[in-house]
């Protein structure tokens, strides 16, 4: 049987990242076909083998540690040792990128920066993922999502002054510099086609949020207004008698007409005729749909809002998106039978190639699965897996 094309197979990647951001942007390379080869503390691993705190061998391969690291071989490598960072430089010459989410820094003080990495391999591509990036007051800060999203401006905006601000619940600015960090891997190796060099990429996950809010930075720094998606005085979070629903009231003529149609209520569209009136009287509009919407069913409104050509959906749970036939049609899911953790479901990538499905080659890792053979394949000089010219 023929050996299946991907993307990026015969590209070998040295990952040193962990915990999210850098994992994230490993595995969707591992899942297009990279050789992902990731360096790991001895007895230790990635921090996200630890989550649980305890260290045992479950809890070492926990289920957040397997939805990051699938489609990766784990080798053990102590770099502060002379034997291991000489095992570090023996595989950057079979490589093709060195990626890291360490602060500002630590590469070059390992020893493993671009510029000592190029000299041994001048194809090697360098990349890292940082808080703040590699210069500037912040550069050698710890960076961290939560602290991300302080800084860049994010967190500061919220639907209206009576709410406080809050943490975003999920991961939104290490998943947000991983994909930038995948598009500087890409990019990288289309330039080296070219050049025949490899080069220093950087990313931040303060960088990424700030390019997030390109729109809102636009309108501050041309009008000095804040533009606050989630503050639309004809958009909201709203209770029904069995549960929420969101209502954007957007890209519409008259949407507000076409609500209060749908809403069996007065058309209110004469009284607040433009934006800037409906902002001031955002109080006013937001009580009389959040009176008639709490009258009846999800179901009902969602109905009637949706014959009106308005934009809306049910406010769900994750598990009821994962249980979605809808999630299940997009081939979001994959379904893997880990040989520590048993049948778990992990989520897919959400870029569909037609020619190049991405799937499950190699289970996440145990600690160190994988370092005899990674190891062997430098002993013989070889590459392990069919390497890009």
């Amino acid at each position: 049987m023929p050996e299946q094309i991907t993307p990026l197979g015969g590209v070998r990647i040295l990952d040193f990242t962990q915990v999210m951001m850098g994992p994230c942007a490993t595995q969707t390379l591992g899942d297009f076909g990279a050789d992902v080869i990731k360096i790991e503390r001895p007895r230790a691993g990635d921090l996200s083998r630890n989550f649980f705190g305890v260290p045992t061998e479950e809890a070492m391969n926990n289920a957040v540690f397997a939805s990051l690291n699938r489609n990766k071989r784990s080798v053990e490598i102590d770099t502060k040792s002379e034997e291991g960072r000489n095992a570090v430089f023996e595989l950057v010459k079979t490589a093709d990128v060195v990626i890291d989410n360490f602060r500002a820094g630590v590469m070059e003080r390992l020893g493993f920066g671009y510029e000592a990495m190029s000299k041994i391999n001048p194809r090697i591509i360098c990349a890292s993922g940082t808080g703040y990036g590699p210069e500037g007051p912040y550069a050698h800060k710890g960076g961290q999502d939560v602290l991300a999203q302080a800084m860049s401006g994010v967190m500061e905006k919220t639907q209206d002054p009576s709410v406080p601000m809050s943490i975003y619940p999920t991961t939104l600015c290490d998943y947000s510099a991983g994909m930038h960090l995948v598009q500087g891997v890409l990019a990288a190796l289309l330039m080296r086609e070219k050049t025949g060099r490899g080069q220093q990429i950087n990313v931040s996950l303060y960088d990424s949020m700030i390019a997030m809010q390109m729109q809102e930075a636009a309108q501050w720094s041309k009008h000095n207004e804040v533009l606050n998606w989630a503050a639309m005085p004809l958009s909201g979070v709203f209770e029904t008698n069995d549960g929420a629903l969101v209502l954007v009231g957007a890209f519409k003529a008259n949407p507000l007409q076409d609500i209060c149609a749908a809403l069996e209520i007065d058309d209110l569209s004469p009284l607040y005729p433009d934006l800037p009136t409906q902002r001031k009287y955002k109080p006013v509009l937001q009580e009389a749909f959040r009176t008639a919407i709490a009258s009846n069913s999800k179901a009902y409104w969602l109905a009637r809002l949706e014959a009106q050509d308005l934009l809306c959906a049910p406010v769900r749970s994750l598990g009821e998106a994962l249980e979605d036939p809808q999630t299940a049609i997009n081939n979001m899911l994959l379904q893997i039978d880990h040989p520590i953790l048993g049948d778990i479901t992990l989520v897919g990538s959400p870029v569909h190639l037609s020619e190049a499905p991405t799937k499950v080659h190699r289970m996440p890792p145990k600690l160190g699965e994988h370092t005899e053979e990674v190891l062997a394949e430098i002993a013989d000089g070889q590459s392990g897996e069919r390497r890009v010219g």
